[in-house]
């Protein structure tokens, strides 16, 4: 679902709006079409046991969405600009250090960097990749020189790049 609903819901044939909506009854249709069963009750158990809360119903309940972590063409969500904290962290593997110490953190196919305000967190997301280090992002002073930032319904802060200026690093 997290697959569908973030960055490929052509390969269901399913449609989401600009806002990355779409109806759960399209979703349960489309993906028994491709031979994978989903039912409400299956996609509300999903959405409700979510630790990352990556998914959220619209407020009659008929549509779903991923709240942040797109890469879909499709979807070009529109959120607020905020003020961010002081820092805020992104986890990585250590093996992505000297790119990131070159380049900074790019969105890569996705539409933003993906920043947390949890240490830990950030930890156990780079331990998906490797042996994992924590970026501390200087996130006030990015915004104090014109970056915008954005908050995601599951509190995952949003921004379009992070140069390397702007980070410190640690194992």
């Amino acid at each position: 679902m997290s697959y569908v609903l973030r960055h490929k819901p052509e390969v269901i044939g399913l449609l989401l709006d600009v806002e990355g909506w779409a109806s759960i009854e399209d979703l349960i249709k489309e993906a028994e079409s491709v031979g994978k069963f989903l039912s409400y009750e299956t996609i509300s158990n999903i959405v409700s046991r979510s630790d990352k809360k990556r998914f959220e119903r619209s407020e009659n309940g008929a549509n779903i969405r991923a709240v942040q972590g797109h890469s879909s063409e499709s979807v070009k969500r529109k959120y607020s600009a905020l003020q961010p904290p002081d820092f805020l962290y992104h986890g990585t593997a250590t093996r992505f250090l000297d790119s990131i110490r070159k380049k900074g953190l790019l969105h890569g196919a996705r539409h933003h960097v993906h920043l947390t305000e949890n240490e830990v967190l950030a930890h156990d997301v780079g331990l998906r990749y490797g042996r994992s280090v924590v970026l501390r992002i200087k996130s006030y002073q990015m915004f104090l020189n014109g970056f915008k930032f954005f908050r995601a319904e599951n509190d995952v802060w949003l921004t379009l790049k992070v140069p390397p200026e702007f980070i410190d690093m640690w194992d």
